[in-house]
């Protein structure tokens, strides 16, 4: 089950008004959308420790004909915001997501570092 959980837009490109993001908890990503085609997708695998709720986030992807526009950014945000939402700590494995948040310090999200129980509950999704 697909559960679209909000919108965001890119004005530099053509199709600017069919960008949006949506999560899809059944396949664990937010997925980024050009209509109902997906253009890119940040994975994460959930993870529980003692009575604390965890997403890893380990994969971000955008399709290269829609580089340079800030799209990854856009998807990232969205993923972040809602995992803010649900009151998730997000443990970034991704390298881009990584940056990201260190770029944006100001984040509401709550923060893990990385640890060796979380790459393995990745090898283990």
């Amino acid at each position: 089950m697909s559960e679209t959980t909000g919108e965001a837009r890119s004005p530099e490109h053509p199709h600017a008004a069919d960008i949006s993001v949506r999560e899809d908890v059944r396949r664990r990503r937010f997925e980024l959308l050009d209509g109902e085609t997906v253009i890119g997708a940040t994975h994460w695998v959930p993870f529980e420790v003692s009575d604390e709720t965890v997403r890893i986030f380990h994969h971000t992807t955008v399709d290269e004909a829609y580089g340079g526009q800030g799209l990854a950014s856009m998807l990232v945000r969205h993923a972040s915001d809602r995992t803010a939402e649900e009151g998730i700590t997000l443990v970034p494995v991704c390298p881009y997501v990584k940056r990201w948040l260190e770029k944006h310090e100001d984040h509401p999200v709550r923060r893990s570092p990385v640890r060796p129980e979380h790459l393995e509950a990745i090898r283990n999704a």
